[in-house]
């Protein structure tokens, strides 16, 4: 069976805990090259070739596509030249630091034929899947609300998660998939009012807190949290005409190697509790992005969707 190569752009936590982890177990993918600052790290995520450069990565015509888990600020410069190189990307959240960086690397993308994808690897978990499918289907009627939240207590000095010029914040950090999960409940935002946003600054400057009031499509209230202050919770709960849907066991947006269901409420009244098994989401991410890449229609997050992710930031950060 053909296998995608990929490449690892960047060898710390997330590659680590989750992503290297996930290309291992994956149908049809298997990590070929990693480049990264610290070699040791590198080999430690189990390659057959480290690279001393990332320009070296990206000049190696063994590897297919790269996965970029670098410092948010660095996504727009290392996916043009991935794209550039003839490489597909998968690229961690959020695409670009505004609407115009998200929009110039899907520009590379098209220009070079080449497939570009936002690893919001929830988006591919079957729990919001199956969430989205009952909304689609009229299960809770016509969408009035979505109220979300994700919040920990997080030690982020050192981190670039510390530093705005780097893309820091819990808006940028978190609230991408909060903003994501909008997009999908909803149906689709035609237009996103922001109605009132407050902020908490660390000393660094970056939002350690940001809550949202906001409406999409003139109909639909919104409400999210993202934060780094407070006791870690999650939330996704989508009010409808003629019901609620929510999620119940496990981490509303961090469900990883965790079993989880969804709580469905019709007339104020328990219709049904789903449940899922334990799954490795970032998994399911990698086997589709490789099965597209190899020429299937697996389902991947859209540019539609990103770029409407990268407009929504835009309008939150600017109050």
């Amino acid at each position: 069976m053909f296998e995608v190569n990929w490449g690892f752009l960047g060898a710390g936590h997330i590659a680590h805990k989750a992503l290297a982890p996930a290309t291992h177990n994956a149908k049809g993918a298997k990590i070929y090259a990693v480049a990264s600052r610290d070699e040791k790290r590198s080999a430690e995520l189990g390659g057959k070739v480290v690279h001393t450069s990332y320009d070296d990565l990206l000049n190696d015509d063994k590897v297919d596509a790269v996965y970029i888990s670098l410092a948010n600020h660095q996504h727009l410069e290392w996916t043009i030249k991935a794209l550039n190189a003839g490489k597909h990307v998968l690229c961690e959240k959020p695409l670009g630091l505004d609407v115009r960086e998200t929009k110039l690397m899907f520009d590379a993308a098209e220009k070079n034929n080449r497939l570009l994808v936002e690893a919001v690897w929830t988006r591919w978990h079957p729990r919001f899947k199956r969430m989205k499918q009952l909304i689609d289907e009229g299960a809770i009627g016509k969408v009035k609300a979505i109220n979300t939240g994700f919040t920990f207590i997080g030690d982020v000095e050192g981190n670039y998660r510390n530093e705005p010029a780097m893309g820091g914040g819990a808006l940028y950090d978190i609230g991408c998939y909060e903003i994501h999960s909008w997009i999908a409940m909803s149906g689709g935002v035609k237009k996103f009012k922001v109605k009132k946003v407050k902020q908490d600054q660390a000393r660094s400057g970056i939002d350690s807190t940001t809550w949202v009031k906001a409406s999409i499509n003139n109909s639909i209230k919104i409400q999210g949290c993202s934060s780094f202050d407070f006791e870690e919770y999650q939330n996704l709960e989508i009010t409808g005409s003629k019901g609620r849907i929510k999620t119940g066991l496990g981490n509303s947006f961090g469900s990883w190697n965790e079993a989880s269901s969804l709580i469905l409420e019709q007339k104020g009244r328990l219709v049904n509790v789903e449940n899922f098994p334990v799954v490795d989401a970032y998994q399911l991410m990698l086997e589709e992005v490789s099965a597209r890449i190899k020429g299937g229609d697996n389902w991947v997050l859209s540019p539609a969707d990103s770029i409407k992710a990268a407009e929504i930031l835009d309008q939150i950060a600017a109050g």
